[in-house]
């Protein structure tokens, strides 16, 4: 995925309101900036931060820039939780995520369960519908460990669940987690963080849910999914 300009670089002052952000820009002055990510963001928060922000073109847009990347631990990290679907497809149609890339028909946010929307559906004349959730990831407390989540979410744990229902119908049910840095080999689950949405997990994989974890590179020109790597198992304490 390419951003439609190279990014501006910036510092970060402070975020604040979960979805606000002020940043002092290249020619000095403060800005206060949209933050497109609800969560906690741990560890991405460091007053003084680089961080890169795209500008729209949107003139009657209140805040001009948005925050899309933040340098932490020597890495950029993408935070924009939009972006995750987008990148889910391009890994899909690219042939990352096994044999995803066969489905001829893709649709978006999709109905399902009994109050929920799929990220992705997948549709095969031959073969049964794939109903695919995308998880946006950006959390390493230990070196080459992506974790998920950062936080306790429910609504995560709601959804997984309601993959587990789609595999007991007899659909395709595919649980595929997008990191949006480079910095790692390795994804796990933070069960000290949130130990139901890990038991929720385990209760969807038991019924045959599918789990895949996609690297991306990122830079100030572009992220793009790299390659499958290894979710380690989770263990209940």
């Amino acid at each position: 995925m390419d951003f439609a300009s190279p990014l501006i670089e910036a510092r970060l002052v402070r975020r604040y309101k979960r979805f606000l952000a002020d940043v002092i820009l290249p020619d000095g002055s403060e800005e206060t900036v949209a933050v497109p990510n609800t969560g906690s963001m741990l560890g991405l928060t460091a007053p003084g931060s680089r961080v890169f922000l795209s500008l729209s073109a949107n003139p009657k847009r209140k805040y001009r820039h948005t925050l899309e990347i933040v340098e932490a631990d020597g890495t950029l990290v993408g935070i924009n939780t939009g972006l995750p679907n987008r990148l889910a497809e391009e890994a899909i149609l690219k042939g990352l995520v096994a044999d995803l890339a066969e489905y001829p028909l893709l649709r978006r946010e999709q109905r399902y369960g009994e109050r929920s929307r799929i990220d992705l559906l997948l549709e095969h004349p031959e073969r049964p519908p794939a109903y695919i959730e995308v998880k946006n990831v950006h959390f390493i407390r230990s070196t080459g460990l992506a974790e998920f989540p950062d936080s306790v979410t429910v609504r995560g744990a709601r959804h997984l669940d309601e993959l587990g229902r789609m595999r007991q119908a007899g659909f395709r049910a595919v649980m595929l987690f997008i990191i949006q840095r480079g910095d790692c080999d390795r994804f796990g689950l933070c069960g000290d963080l949130d130990p139901a949405y890990a038991v929720a997990f385990e209760r969807a994989r038991a019924l045959g849910v599918e789990a895949y974890a996609i690297r991306c590179q990122i830079s100030s020109r572009a992220i793009t999914p790299e390659c499958l790597i290894e979710i380690e198992p989770w263990t209940s304490p």
